[in-house]
């Protein structure tokens, strides 16, 4: 998928060959949708992530965020558990 087609899709996530070895994230940030995924799984809210985790980001992109992950559940989802076992 380019980021013209996420571009088009979604309204924050894009993918960048050269940031974040092109995994989808929030446009204008290096936070990906993995990242935001895996605080939600792990029992943080939309709350906390935007008040405590990323406060950069509005509940708009977490959202968006979600709703990207709805539709790339498969792929997010390796990625999440690639990253619960990769050492920080």
């Amino acid at each position: 998928m380019s980021s013209d087609d996420v571009s088009s899709s979604y309204r924050y996530i894009v993918c960048s060959p050269d940031v974040r070895g092109g995994q989808a994230r929030v446009e204008g940030t290096r936070i990906a949708v993995h990242d935001v995924i895996g605080l939600l799984q792990n029992g943080e809210t939309v709350e906390t992530i935007t008040t405590t985790s990323f406060p950069s980001l509005t509940k708009a992109q977490v959202y968006e965020c979600l709703a990207y992950y709805e539709d790339h559940r498969g792929a997010i989802d390796l990625l999440v558990a690639r990253q619960m076992v990769t050492p920080a």
